[in-house]
C-alpha cells in the first residue's frame, strides 16, 4: 500500500497506548485518517458495581486525537454489543461452557458491524492489535509478532478473512511492549504512560465474577471429588467455575482442580489430579472452524497442526484425527495434555513454524 493522502483509513482508538501508537504511525506516512471510539460499556445498568472507565478513555482518546489534529467520531455500539456479544456470553455461561467475549467483540462489532456500517466508506481500518499483515504471492494473511506473549491473532482469529484482508496492524512492526512505549514517550503522546487494561472489553473495571452473579445469580450446589464421588464442599453456582481452574476454588488440603461440571444437577466436580497428568489422551473437536486461509491450504486429515487453547505465548501440538465437512469440524488429539480444555472456548489453528494463523473454532470436548 502506497503512502497516498486520498487513501483513507479508520482508525479504532481505544485510549490507551497500543491504539494510539498505531494512530501516530499511520499519521505521520500521510494518509487520510479518522479516529473512532466504540463506546461499549455497560455502565447504565451496572454502574454499582464499579467504575466503567469510558469517560477516561474518551478524554485520552480525544487528547491523542487533539495532539495529532485528527478527528475523533465516538460512536454507540452498546446495543450491538449486548445483541451480538453480551447475551450470547449470559447464555453459554447458564449452559456450563467458557466463552470468550473478546473473540466476539472482534468478529461481530469491531471488524462487524462497525465494519459494515462505517469502515466500508474506508480504503482500510486499523487497530491498536499485536498482529501483522503477511503478504505471501499476492495473498494476504494474519501473522504472529515477534513478541509471544503479547502476540493477540487468538482474538482475531475467529473475524471474517475478507475483513482481516482490509484490516492494518501497524504495531506489527515493533519487536515487543516496551518499543511502543518507547515511540509514544519520543513522540510525546499523552498515553505512554497510562496502564495497559485488563479484563473483558466490556466489563471495564467491573469484576467478571460479579457481573456473572449479576445476570446467573447463586445457587447452592456441591462439590465432589471425581474419583470417588464424595461432596466435599458447596459452591454458589457452576456458572463461577470453569475447567481446569485451579486458584479460587476454596477448598483446603489441595492443590485441587476443576475437571467437570454439571449444569444440568449444578455440580462442580474436582481432582487432586491435574488433568494434565492425566492418562487418557485430549480429543476434542473444534465446531464450525472459521478459516482465514484459502480452501486449497485447509490442512486435511492426518495433519499435524499449532494450535491455541487460550491467549499466551504457549502452543499446543496436535494432529487433526478426522474431519466432519459437512459441519466443518476438525477432531483433533493433542500430543500433550491440556488442563484448560473448556467447551465454548475457542481453539486457534497456526501453521507450524508459529508464524501464521490460520482460523478458529469452538471447542467441544465431549466431541458432539
Amino acid at each position: 500500500m502506497e503512502n497516498k493522502k486520498n487513501t483513507s483509513i479508520a482508525v479504532l482508538l481505544s485510549g490507551g497506548v497500543d491504539s494510539s501508537v498505531a494512530l501516530s504511525i499511520l499519521n505521520e506516512k500521510n494518509y487520510n485518517i479518522e479516529a473512532f471510539y466504540l463506546k461499549i460499556w455497560l455502565e447504565d445498568e451496572l454502574s454499582y458495581l464499579g467504575n466503567c472507565p469510558w469517560k477516561e478513555d474518551i478524554y485520552y482518546a480525544k487528547s491523542i486525537c487533539d495532539q495529532l489534529k485528527i478527528k475523533l467520531n465516538i460512536i454507540s455500539m452498546q446495543k450491538a454489543y449486548w445483541e451480538n456479544v453480551v447475551e450470547y456470553t449470559i447464555n453459554q455461561i447458564k449452559h456450563g461452557n467458557t466463552p470468550n467475549p473478546d473473540m466476539l467483540c472482534n468478529k461481530f462489532v469491531k471488524m462487524g458491524i462497525f465494519f459494515d456500517q462505517i469502515g466500508k466508506n474506508y480504503d482500510f481500518i486499523a487497530t491498536g492489535h499485536y498482529a501483522k499483515n503477511i503478504y505471501i504471492d499476492n495473498k494476504i494473511y494474519l501473522g504472529c509478532v515477534e513478541d509471544k506473549i503479547k502476540d493477540q491473532t487468538y482474538f482475531l482469529s475467529y473475524t471474517n478473512k475478507e475483513k482481516i484482508y482490509k484490516t492494518l496492524f501497524p504495531l506489527g512492526e515493533f519487536n515487543n511492549k516496551y518499543s511502543v512505549r518507547q515511540y509514544a514517550e519520543t513522540k510525546k503522546l499523552l498515553t505512554a504512560k497510562r496502564d495497559d487494561s485488563q479484563g473483558i472489553c466490556f466489563l471495564g473495571k467491573i469484576e467478571f465474577k460479579k457481573f456473572v452473579e449479576y445476570y446467573c445469580g447463586k445457587k447452592v450446589g456441591n462439590i465432589i471429588e471425581i474419583e470417588t464421588g464424595k461432596k466435599i464442599a458447596e459452591h454458589n453456582g457452576f456458572w463461577f467455575y470453569t475447567i481446569g481452574q485451579r486458584k479460587g476454588i476454596g477448598l483446603s488440603g489441595g492443590p485441587w482442580f476443576v475437571i467437570d461440571k454439571n449444569p444440568y444437577e449444578n455440580i462442580i466436580f474436582v481432582s487432586k489430579i491435574c488433568p494434565k497428568n492425566k492418562n487418557e489422551p485430549d480429543v476434542f473437536t473444534i465446531k464450525n472452524i472459521n478459516w482465514l486461509i484459502e480452501e486449497s491450504e485447509i490442512p486435511k486429515n492426518n495433519y499435524e497442526i499449532k494450535l491455541k487453547l487460550r491467549h499466551g505465548p504457549h502452543f499446543n501440538k496436535g494432529e487433526i484425527i478426522n474431519i466432519n465437512n459437512y459441519n466443518n469440524d476438525y477432531k483433533i488429539k493433542l500430543f500433550e495434555k491440556d488442563q484448560g480444555i473448556a467447551n465454548g472456548q475457542f481453539a486457534a489453528i497456526y501453521t507450524n513454524d508459529e508464524k501464521i494463523c490460520m482460523g478458529s473454532g469452538i471447542m467441544n470436548k465431549n466431541n458432539e
